[in-house]
């Protein structure tokens, strides 16, 4: 498929799923068969604004149906291994970390429980899924990289499936004892902060990044484990407003909010509890009732089997070195400015298409693979900065 064609189905796509944790291009729950559904809840959430009609309430999200993956039932290898007795609590917050890779079903569930100017009726819930994997781009031992990667399939009303289709996902950097953070000022402006010695120890910092490794928020803090449980829980941060956010909503412009992911037997956990606040400018709260509301989310990551990822596979090998100078030239910015401010927001004003377009370029073998790729991603990230 030529890489025009590819990118107008990924745009297509992308309508769903642009943000940190957005909304994937599948049905918001799998479609169940005439008996299932004789003996399905008629609402989707159990906790939730009871008193309003279900059809106002009703989730948006992906309206596209997915394949139904095999899940894992046992506990995982890497579960096993986070459970081994003897571990130093560094390596066993290493080991909670590199558990999160692997093959899931990502489900997604985000809810408005509270809201702070009035009486207003509530947003409706969000409700999605998909099938992703999460490789191991760095493993250096105190710096692991996450990178996560769709592999869709869908299916057609006659029942044939169309696929896969690889889109790049969200990216975490673990880093322990950091020395810096990357916070979020609002008005698309980062700032490159330095970590005060006595909140390094032992702990670890989250740097998240965008599906074009633009920056997105951190945070820092220790993993606790306790027999069975592990878990890491970053301070309150704010973050950009994600794609399910700003293609419904003018009236705010940041998350502040926490981040915490728990290993579970066969995958993992992702809990946010995020208000969403207006701004008057960047790093300044709007002067007059600042705060909307409160949402709550909650993503699994379930560990699926059968699952053909060869194309993500193929998808990450192709466009390794590229991705790299991206993310080196991303740092090399915070490195040298301690901050950037960009022209817009890079899913919402369409800053990324053209560093997609070019990794599917050379993913279709359109374009050199050996072509001076620190030249490239400096051109390309020239592009998304506000010019003085």
């Amino acid at each position: 498929m030529k890489t025009s064609m590819m990118i107008r189905i990924l745009l297509i796509l992308l309508g769903a799923l642009l943000s940190a944790h957005a909304a994937l291009a599948y049905e918001s729950k799998p479609k169940a068969s005439d008996d299932e559904a004789a003996h399905s809840p008629t609402r989707q959430y159990t906790f939730a604004w009871q008193f309003i009609d279900d059809g106002e309430m009703a989730p948006r999200g992906g309206t596209s149906k997915g394949e139904q993956p095999k899940l894992l039932t046992e506990p995982s290898e890497e579960w096993k291994a986070l459970q081994q007795p003897g571990l130093s609590s560094f390596e066993r917050d290493r080991r909670a970390i590199l558990a999160m890779a692997g093959d899931y079903r990502a489900s997604f569930d985000f809810i408005e429980v509270a809201n702070f100017t009035g009486a207003q009726q509530p947003t409706r819930p969000y409700q999605s899924w998909g099938t992703e994997k999460v490789y191991v781009l760095v493993d250096e031992g105190e710096r692991i990289v996450l990178q996560h990667v769709l592999v869709m399939r869908i299916v057609k009303d006659d029942g044939s499936v169309i696929g896969p289709f690889v889109t790049k996902h969200w990216r975490q950097d673990w880093i322990y004892e950091p020395t810096h953070n990357l916070l979020y000022r609002g008005m698309q402006r980062w700032d490159w902060v330095s970590v005060p010695e006595d909140q390094r120890r032992g702990r670890w910092a989250q740097i998240v990044y965008q599906v074009d490794d633009s920056p997105r928020y951190g945070g820092v803090a220790q993993w606790h484990h306790h027999g069975n449980y592990s878990t890491w829980e970053g301070g309150e941060e704010w973050r950009p407003l994600p794609r399910r956010e700003w293609s419904v909503r003018e009236d705010y412009q940041v998350l502040v909010g926490s981040n915490r992911h728990s290993i579970t037997p066969t995958g993992w956990v992702h809990e946010q509890q995020n208000n969403k606040v207006a701004l008057a400018g960047p790093g300044q709260l709007r002067g007059q009732n600042p705060v909307l509301a409160r949402e709550f989310g909650y993503n699994r990551y379930e560990r699926v089997l059968e699952v053909d990822f060869s194309a993500g596979d193929a998808y990450v090998a192709a466009t390794a070195d590229f991705w790299a100078a991206i993310r080196n030239d991303w740092q090399r910015r915070f490195d040298e400015q301690g901050s950037v401010t960009l022209r817009g927001a890079p899913d919402k004003d369409r800053l990324f298409m053209p560093t997609f377009e070019h990794a599917q370029r050379i993913a279709d073998g359109e374009d050199s693979a050996d072509q001076d790729h620190v030249a490239k991603a400096r051109e390309l990230i020239d592009g998304y900065m506000l010019q003085e």
